[in-house]
């Protein structure tokens, strides 16, 4: 069912909840972003939703630009179509499908897409203020593609892997990863944590257990997993599913009461 006919009989399958998000392609709304230019962003998840952190889908246009996020935020950016420029400390990186950063807070950088050689990027963008950890600076910026990170079995199981695109350091408070999945292959079991997620599907598709909802999700879905909800996927079709997910890491639970 395509999104007119969708939006046509009132039908979305995003949902929102107060422990969960489905938020659906057919449901994107452009809205702006302070000092961005020539940009389309959609505010996908955010605290409004109940969420400590926040995740953008931006299509950046030919001679677009950037801003930067607020004092003490952080930024991971995730190239999903065309070629992206990055500059900071004097450099530009040019990020391509699969190609991202991570931003430490307060890092000069601009983000932009060269008007002579594609016409737009679409990227995905995690926001969240950093908590420092005692005894230990913020990481330096790091620019790489997931191409260079081998996939890893997830607890031993060839048809599930896991590609760490962030060093599992004590300077870092976010991970974030691609998981895929071989068609037919689930998590091993319903995972209940503290820890939040925010989930972008890549390709394929399959079915997500949230709480005690069950959604089939595609291509262009967002998740967003607040803490303790159960949660669970298992990859359906006949292509490979595969995911970008953010989650917190090396912080104690007390420590996130400063972004509630």
């Amino acid at each position: 069912m395509n999104k007119q006919i969708l939006t046509s009989t009132g039908e979305t399958r995003s949902r929102v909840t107060r422990s969960h998000a489905l938020i659906a392609a057919d449901g994107h709304v452009n809205t702006t972003l302070q000092g961005w230019s020539g940009a389309e962003p959609v505010i996908l998840i955010s605290p409004q939703m109940g969420a400590r952190f926040c995740l953008y889908l931006i299509t950046l246009l030919s001679g677009g630009t950037s801003a930067p996020p607020l004092p003490g935020v952080e930024r991971f950016v995730y190239v999903l179509d065309g070629e992206l420029d990055l500059e900071f400390s004097g450099s530009t990186h040019r990020l391509a499908l699969g190609g991202y950063a991570y931003l430490p807070p307060d890092l000069p950088h601009r983000l932009t897409v060269d008007a002579g050689r594609t016409n737009t990027a679409r990227f995905t963008v995690v926001e969240r203020r950093y908590i420092a950890k005692d005894g230990h600076d913020a990481p330096s910026p790091l620019v790489s593609t997931t191409d260079d990170h081998p996939g890893e079995p997830f607890l031993g199981d060839g048809n599930l892997t896991v590609r760490k695109l962030l060093p599992d350091e004590p300077g870092f408070d976010m991970a974030m990863n691609t998981m895929t999945f071989v068609p037919g292959t689930p998590l091993p079991f319903v995972e209940t944590h503290f820890m939040e997620h925010g989930l972008v599907m890549l390709s394929g598709g399959g079915v997500y257990r949230l709480d005690d909802d069950w959604y089939p999700v595609t291509a262009g879905d967002v998740i967003w997993m607040g803490p303790y909800c159960p949660q669970w996927f298992a990859a359906t079709g006949r292509a490979d599913a595969s995911y970008l997910l953010y989650k917190e890491t090396n912080r104690d639970p007390f420590l996130f009461e400063r972004l509630s």
